[in-house]
């Protein structure tokens, strides 16, 4: 039950991506991606739903694009470990 619930809670904003600015867009997609990496992790080394539920919304963390920079298209991304890294965008 707890699995699907937070399934559910991170397909949720691609329901709404329509009225969204492709700012938050490409937030969503990021903490989409890094959350599904936290759980398929989790789930390959057979972690109990406590540490599944850690992993997942710890991907998803890192996974959001923090800040922009659109006069040179550059983007910080959070890496997890309280450091950030910048890349294009």
């Amino acid at each position: 039950m707890r699995q699907t619930v937070l399934a559910l809670a991170l397909t949720a904003p691609v329901a709404v991506a329509g009225c969204m600015t492709p700012q938050q867009q490409n937030q969503v997609g990021g903490a989409l991606i890094g959350g599904s990496l936290g759980f398929i992790t989790a789930k390959a080394l057979d972690a109990d739903s406590d540490w599944t539920v850690v992993s997942t919304l710890g991907g998803a963390a890192a996974g959001t694009l923090v800040a922009r920079n659109a006069a040179n298209n550059q983007c910080a991304y959070a890496t997890g470990d309280g450091r950030y890294r910048r890349g294009p965008c």
